[in-house]
Order: C-alpha cells, then sequence, then structure tokens
C-alpha cells in the first residue's frame, strides 16, 4: 500500500477534520501506555451509541457511507461504441457520397453502422449489468453499539454519530473520533505514504494539523494494526478524508493482463487494417475508379478485418462467465480476472476451513502433564481478548467462551495487550480477589515456551501428542505481577507454564474430493498456515495430499531468496509461518514461472494476496482480506474454487475462439477483397455488401460464450499468446484466401458471371465459410463427432448462413446489389464449402502438431510483476471505503 496520495484540499499537510482542532475545544483524556484511555468530555457532533430509528434518520440526511459505487451508464457505453474513427470516417464518406448522388448505397451503409452499433450496446450493456449485480453482492460490515447492544450493519449504512469498534485486521469504515484505544496502531500508507503503523490515541490534537499528525483519529480506509479501539463516526464517504482524494483521483482502473492482451490483438489487427486499406485505395485509384467508391471500398475492407464487436463478445463471454461462477459461489471483482482465475497452477491456501471444517470446537484444558485442568481453563478465558456478548472476536475465544461461557469469580482483568502475529500471543494484567496481580499469557506454544523458565519434562510429549492427533493447542502461562499497573510486550517474560487448551478442527468433509478436483486441473496446492508442522501433515495425510516435507517459519528465515525459491517448489507445508513468510513463499514460487493463487481470509494474508498473481478470499474475511483478494468466494471450499478455476478456463477458451475465428476468416476474406479488386474489371463486393457480411457474421458469433469446452482445455491453463495468435492468422488466412481465389476462378471461369452475380456468390460463400468454420476452430478434435457445439451457437451459425442464401432471393436482393443465384451456381458454392471446411480440418491437424512441437520446446516465459496497489485505490469500486 506504500504510495503517497494528494493531501486534504485545504492546503499541503492541513487538515479541517474534526479531530484536528485545540485541545481546549474539544474532549480531554487521560493517556495511560497499554491501558484504555477513555473521553472525559463531549465536543461538538454526535457521540456515543445511538438508536437504530435515528441512523435510519441521518442515513437519509447524508446519504450512504460510499466513497463509489458501480452504476451503468448508459451514454457512457453507447460512448464506446462510437469511439471507432474508422466507423466514424466510413459514415461521414457515406454522408458524403449521399449528397453526391450514391443514396441507396449511403442508406444502406448507414443502417448497417447503426444496427452494428445497437448490437455492440445491447451486449456490453448487458454485460455492464451483470458487473454491477456483482458489485451489489460484495458486502462489508462493521461492528456498531446501536440501541445498547452491538451488531454487525453493512459500511454503507454508517453514519456520523454511530459509535464502532476496531479490531486488529479490519479496514477502517469511516472517518472516526477515538473513545477508547488498547495498545491501538493503524497502517495509514495509503493515505501518507508512510510504512510505518502510526499509533493512535483519543488524546486530542491541535487545530490544523497535518494529515499524518491526527493521531486522535481513525480514518476511512487505512488498517488496524494492532490492538483495539472505539470511535465515533465524524465523516463517512465523500466527505472522509479517503474519500475526497478517492473521488478526486477518478475511476480509471488499471490494465490488466487479459486486457493488455486484447489491445495489443486489436492493435495487430489494426496495423494490417492499415497496410491493406491504403494499398487498396491507391491501386483503385491507379485502376481509374472513382474516388468515393474506392474510398468506401476500402474503409469497408478496414472495418471488415478490424474487430468491431469484439469488445461485445468478450464482454457478453466475462458477463457469462461471470454469472456462471456467481452461481458456484465465486464473486469476481473484476470482469477480466476470471482470466486470472483460469491461469492458476498453484494454490497456497490456509488450512482453516479449507482442509478443515473452520467450526472450532474447545476440547479440553490441561496441566503440563496432561491432566484436565480448571484453573487452565480459567486462566485462558482471562486472557481471552472479548466475551459472549462481543460480535466478531477471536476464533479461539469465541470457541472458549461458547464451551465454558463463566469468568472466573472475583478475578478483575485491568489491562489487555492483544493478540499480533509478530508475536503469536495475547497477554492480560488481572487482578486477584486478594488484591494480588498476575500477568496471564495465552498464545502458540511454541511463543509462549520461548518465553517461560524452567518447563516440565511432560509439556512437550503432551504437545507432540495432541499435535499429532492434528488437535489445536493454546499454551497458557503465567507471572506474578504484583505493583504492576501497565502492560508491554517487555514483561511476557519469565513466565510459568500453567498448561494448554486444547481445540478440535476435523478435516472437512468432501475436502479429499476437491483435493483430486484442483489435481486434475492441473493445480499442486501447498499449505501455508500458523498452525504447528505435525498437525498440518497429519491433515494433509488424512485427505491424501502427501505432506511430503514441512518448512517452518524458522526455516524460512534460514534460506535466502534463491534457496526458497528451489525449495519452495518441492514443499507442501510451511507452518508457523508470519504474514512476511507467506509473501515471501508466494513470490518464491513466482520466480519459479508459476502462476501462483493465495486463499487466505486474515490480516495476516494481506501480504501474501497482494503478493499472489491472484488473489482468493472469501466472503466473511477481514476486510483487509477481502479488500486485498481478487475473487471472493462465498463458501470457504476448495470444491468452490475448483469450480470457479474451470469456469475460468472455459470462459477464456471461449473468447480465444472468436480471437481466433477473427484472425483466420476476416484477415482471409479481407485479403482475398483486397487480391480481386486488382484483377476484377468491377469491385468484387460493394462497401455495403462488406459491412452486411461483417454484421452477420459478428451477431452469429455472439453465441460463442454459449459453448461447450472440451475436457482438455481445462486441465491446464490457458494464457493470452499473442504470438500463438499471429502464427495462426498467417497460418489460416493465407489457406482461406487460396481457396477463395479457387472460388473465384470457379465462378468467372465456369459460370461467367457477370459484377452483381458474383458479387452475391461470394457474399453466400464468404458469409457460410466464415461461419460454419468455428465448428472446425473451436476444437482440436473431430467436429460434432468428438466434440459438439452448444445447441445456440449451432443454431446461430445455421441460421446466418441461411440468412445469407435468402438475401439475393428476397425483396431486399435489389437495393443490396444481389441477384438471384441460379440452382448450378449454389450446388457448386455448396461444394466448395464442404471442400473448404475439410481443407481446414486437415490444416488444423497439421497446425496444432507444429504447435505441439513447439510447445515441447523449453518454456521461455518473461513475467512482468503485476500491480497491485489496484486493490486498495479502487480495482473495485465496491461500497464503502476502498
Amino acid at each position: 500500500m506504500g504510495r503517497t496520495c494528494p493531501r486534504s484540499p485545504n492546503g499541503p499537510g492541513v487538515s479541517d477534520h474534526p479531530c484536528g482542532r485545540a485541545a481546549g475545544g474539544g474532549r480531554r483524556h487521560r493517556r495511560r501506555e497499554g491501558r484504555t484511555g477513555r473521553a472525559r468530555e463531549q465536543s461538538r457532533g454526535p457521540v456515543g451509541g445511538g438508536e437504530t430509528g435515528e441512523a435510519a434518520e441521518r442515513l437519509a440526511a447524508v446519504r450512504p457511507n460510499a466513497v463509489r459505487t458501480h452504476h451503468v451508464r448508459v451514454l457512457a457505453v453507447l460512448g464506446r461504441q462510437l469511439r471507432s474513427a474508422l466507423l466514424i470516417l466510413l459514415a461521414v464518406t457515406a454522408g458524403v457520397s449521399y449528397f453526391f448522388g450514391e443514396r441507396t448505397g449511403a442508406v444502406i451503409i448507414a443502417g448497417i453502422l447503426v444496427l452494428s452499433v445497437a448490437l455492440g450496446f445491447v451486449n456490453e450493456y448487458r454485460a455492464e449489468k451483470a458487473a454491477q449485480a456483482l458489485h451489489s453482492r460484495v458486502r462489508h460490515t462493521a461492528v456498531v453499539v446501536r440501541d445498547g447492544a452491538a451488531a454487525e450493519v453493512d459500511v454503507t449504512e454508517l453514519v456520523p454519530g454511530d459509535v464502532v469498534r476496531l479490531t486488529l485486521g479490519q479496514v477502517v469504515p469511516a472517518d472516526l473520533r477515538l473513545l477508547e484505544c488498547t495498545a491501538f496502531a493503524c497502517d495509514e500508507s495509503v493515505l501518507t505514504g508512510e510504512s510505518a503503523p502510526a499509533d493512535k490515541d483519543p488524546e486530542p490534537v491541535a487545530a490544523g494539523a497535518a494529515l499524518a499528525e491526527l493521531t486522535s483519529c481513525a480514518l476511512m480506509g487505512t488498517v488496524v494494526h494492532g490492538g483495539s479501539a472505539t470511535g465515533v463516526v465524524v465523516a463517512t464517504g465523500g466527505r472522509a478524508e479517503f474519500g475526497r482524494i478517492a473521488l478526486g483521483l477518478g475511476e480509471r482502473q488499471p490494465e490488466t493482463d487479459f486486457q493488455a492482451g486484447l489491445r495489443r490483438f486489436s492493435m495487430l489487427l489494426l496495423k494490417v487494417a492499415a497496410a491493406l486499406t491504403t494499398g487498396i485505395f491507391v491501386i483503385n485509384l491507379l485502376l481509374h475508379r472513382p474516388l468515393l467508391d474506392a474510398l468506401l471500398f476500402s474503409l469497408a475492407i478496414a472495418v471488415g478485418i478490424t474487430p468491431q464487436l469484439l469488445p461485445a463478445v468478450v464482454s457478453t463471454s466475462l458477463a457469462t462467465g461471470s454469472r456462471q461462477l456467481a452461481r458456484r459461489k465465486v464473486l469476481v471483482k473484476r470482469l477480466v480476472c476470471i482470466e486470472d482465475l483460469g491461469d492458476m497452477d498453484v494454490l497456497v491456501t490456509d488450512k482453516t476451513g479449507t482442509l478443515t471444517e473452520g467450526r472450532i470446537r474447545f476440547e479440553a484444558a490441561l496441566d503440563p502433564a496432561g491432566a484436565l485442568s480448571d484453573t487452565v481453563l480459567k486462566l485462558g478465558l482471562l486472557a481471552t481478548e472479548g466475551d459472549l456478548d462481543q460480535v466478531g472476536g477471536n476464533a479461539l475465544d469465541v470457541a472458549l467462551w461458547q464451551a465454558t461461557g463463566t469468568p472466573p469469580a472475583g478475578h478483575h482483568r485491568l489491562t489487555l495487550l492483544p493478540f499480533d502475529h509478530d508475536r503469536q500471543l495475547g497477554s492480560a494484567l488481572v487482578e486477584r480477589p486478594d488484591g494480588s496481580r498476575l500477568l496471564v499469557a495465552k498464545g502458540a506454544p511454541e511463543a509462549v515456551l520461548a518465553r517461560c523458565g524452567a518447563i516440565p519434562e511432560e509439556a512437550a510429549a503432551v504437545l507432540q501428542e495432541h499435535f499429532a492427533a492434528s488437535s489445536r493447542v493454546v499454551a497458557v502461562a503465567t507471572r506474578d505481577a504484583d505493583g504492576q499497573t501497565s502492560l508491554t510486550a517487555a514483561d511476557e517474560y519469565r513466565l510459568r507454564l500453567a498448561g494448554f487448551l486444547v481445540f478440535l478442527d476435523p478435516p472437512k468433509t468432501g475436502a479429499a474430493a476437491s483435493l483430486k478436483r484442483l489435481a486434475d486441473l492441473g493445480i499442486t496446492v501447498k499449505i501455508c498456515t500458523g498452525d504447528n508442522a505435525l498437525v498440518a501433515q497429519k491433515v494433509c495425510a488424512d485427505l491424501g495430499l502427501p505432506p511430503g516435507r514441512a518448512l517452518t517459519g524458522r526455516d524460512i528465515e534460514e534460506l535466502d531468496d534463491d534457496q526458497l525459491t528451489r525449495v519452495a517448489e518441492t514443499t507442501t507445508v510451511f507452518a508457523r509461518v508470519s504474514p512476511q513468510d507467506k509473501a515471501r513463499v508466494v513470490r518464491a514460487l513466482r520466480r519459479r514461472g508459476r502462476d501462483i493463487g493465495f486463499l487466505g481470509d486474515g490480516v495476516n494474508d494481506a501480504l501474501a494476496l497482494h503478493a499472489a498473481d491472484v488473489g482468493l478470499s472469501v466472503d466473511t474475511a477481514t476486510d483487509v482480506a477481502k479488500d486485498a483478494a481478487d475473487v471472493l468466494l462465498l463458501e470457504k471450499d476448495l470444491g468452490v474454487l475448483a469450480d470457479g478455476v474451470a469456469e475460468g478456463r472455459r470462459t477464456f477458451a471461449n473468447t480465444i475462439k472468436y480471437v481466433l475465428m477473427g484472425t483466420s476468416s476476416n484477415f482471409g476474406n479481407m485479403f482475398s477483397a483486397a487480391g480481386a479488386s486488382l484483377v476484377l474489371s468491377f469491385l468484387p463486393m460493394l462497401p455495403s455488401q462488406i459491412l452486411l457480411n461483417n454484421l452477420l457474421y459478428d451477431g452469429g458469433q455472439l453465441t460463442i460464450p454459449t459453448d461447450h469446452v472440451d475436457p482438455e482445455q481445462l486441465r491446464a491453463p490457458s494464457h493470452w499468446d499473442i504470438a500463438f495468435i499471429r502464427r495462426f492468422m498467417l497460418f489460416f488466412g493465407p489457406v482461406s484466401s487460396v481457396f477463395d481465389f479457387l472460388t473465384f476462378a470457379v465462378m468467372i471461369e465456369i459460370f461467367h458471371t457477370g459484377a452483381s452475380l458474383f458479387r452475391s456468390g461470394w457474399f453466400v460463400e464468404s458469409l457460410a465459410t466464415q461461419a460454419l468454420v468455428v465448428f472446425a476452430i473451436r476444437t482440436r478434435r473431430v467436429p460434432f463427432y468428438r466434440s459438439r457445439p452448444s445447441r445456440p451457437l449451432l443454431v446461430s451459425a445455421i441460421g446466418v448462413v441461411a440468412v445469407g442464401v435468402a438475401l439475393p432471393m428476397s425483396p431486399l436482393a435489389g437495393p443490396l446489389g444481389f441477384r438471384s443465384l441460379p440452382p448450378g451456381l449454389v450446388l457448386a458454392l455448396a461444394l466448395m464449402v464442404v471442400l473448404y471446411l475439410a481443407l481446414i480440418e486437415g490444416a488444423k491437424h497439421v497446425f496444432y502438431t507444429h504447435a505441439d512441437a513447439r510447445a515441447a520446446l523449453p518454456p521461455v516465459r518473461h513475467r512482468t510483476s503485476r500491480h497491485r496497489i489496484q486493490r486498495r485505490a479502487g480495482r473495485f469500486s465496491h461500497p464503502g471505503p476502498l
């Protein structure tokens, strides 16, 4: 997140935020290290937990707490259809020809252009509506005190005056003035550019303080780095500091690899179109053909070869894929992320909730010798970070409270130092009934034992026994703390081991089958967990995933990047890892040329989610994990993820089908038209006929997103490969052109066709070959026999051919410049189409044989790091803080 954003609009480094005012005019607080600071006075603005009815009234007055939401704009979609310079130039030229007497042709061209724009508009508008529906399904919640009780509400419903609770890993949902803090710190780099967490305190700051000096405020979009706090909302939506900056930055999204591939493909065809258009125009002028005819014909050739409906086809394909993914409980934040999902060939995931049920159950409290101990249970309850009436607590603490629910009588917790992932433990300062004080620490056994003095010999055996049984174990230790009034990390030493709390999270039913499905998709699964290595290896073994060697966080720290890159490839389990360790593992795997997906739902997963090629989280994850992810699973299940990967690959495969169709048919037909114009005494096809041909063909291809995909196309990721597409175009384009020239010879030499009959015959043959060749291009198998197309694709292709055959015999034949085809020519053209499809099938076998030989060579992959800053500044404009 470390970037510098613009300062407040009031001036460089100056803030008019409600927290940034003189202490005398605000609230006075008392600051104590590691202790709760409480507000003493009330200043301007509503404070304290409100009523639900009042909140609803305020919401109606101040509008939802949303920086930006995704709305479909009709004019914006229409504008994208009209953005083509070629289309505008053709329309202008048609208008000029209308005023020079070529009225029928000009009107027909204008009508075809309108239909083309309308077709693109309808399909892209539907895709935008699908994206809007996805946005509305992703929710962020905050814990708010209303009606005297804590409850989770959608962040868009927050209003000034709401009292909000903040915990580790949460994205601050609005600008808050802090009321209470416990060792509270926020990562504010998204606003200030400072990488170090900012310590917070309720003490008010002076008026005119810089943004980075608002220590009494938690600002929207920043991340809770440590501790906990309660604050009152003072600004929401676009009135918050982050909201004003985000709105000022605009809504432009960074380009993804998929979009870059589309752009490069379009530029490739545009260069070819420019060369053909210029050459044809010059040659037609040299042949003394009318200027307007030459210009219209050249522009029509350019429009015919450029992928006019490519954005609509791609949008339709991605929107169809997104709807299918949503049905499978997978939400992509941007439609183009579907390709990233299908690219994944290594999945790094945590263990809880993916391989296990994720419903942690408290089993027993044991002393160091393994005997049941009520004392250890009570000490564990004293060191929890919440109680039964608190919403959104730590999963282990919640399980402990749900199993017991009775705090030790007579004990009073004075202060708490919350758990964090660096220390791997949390602690509490407790006052006993007799007035003496006790420090209670609770956390990962390795972290707690490292802070203990003498450790009973039996403790190691007890730990190993429960680790081997795949139980989660938390160690509890104490130290006398008489006279101590505050609590810091420096106090968590010279402890005495009290015992262990044992929890159970059994393997998930169906996880083994999900792992097999991922393996069938060519995805290698690796486990990255904060749990003990033995526990993770036991779970993997139970589910049929060979655990192999395990690397711990300590092992990772001892390896340099090159060593870790070599070792990570053959390691399945990474245990007791820190957030930095997870990110290093992901980066090491990426250096091996793999496409890495990372699945995580905690604050400790955010770094790895940013480092991965595709970040995956769940709808119930922490805010920072959801913001860092590209894809959200509505259910934390590897089977759902496998569905998502398969659908992502299916969507990408269908998109590529249209791209290959554009290269094999458009290029070949337009090259044929260019060549024919050199040897014929007339234009081989009128501009209006070329545009009509293109419109009918593209309209039929809009059903490609519904097509079936061969199983082998799902077994491995497919990547956007411009070099492959170029080879495909240069191979099949000439094949198509050679066949077209053969067709020309048959029509002229055998049937002695004149201009109108030649154009009619070639229009029918060209449209038929373009529409039907999709059945050969769509699969490497034998069409229909071993690979059947979807019914919509079959119907649309046959329908396009039927329209093409019917047009020369319809009342529209005259205005369009067609003539009715004699039966002999129709039969000859049908035979030519069959021969063409057979020729393409044979050419396909030759092409893919050479392609497979090329693929067998050692791959050279030039990968570029993906810029993940988009995840924080509007890659997905969900409601609420970005």
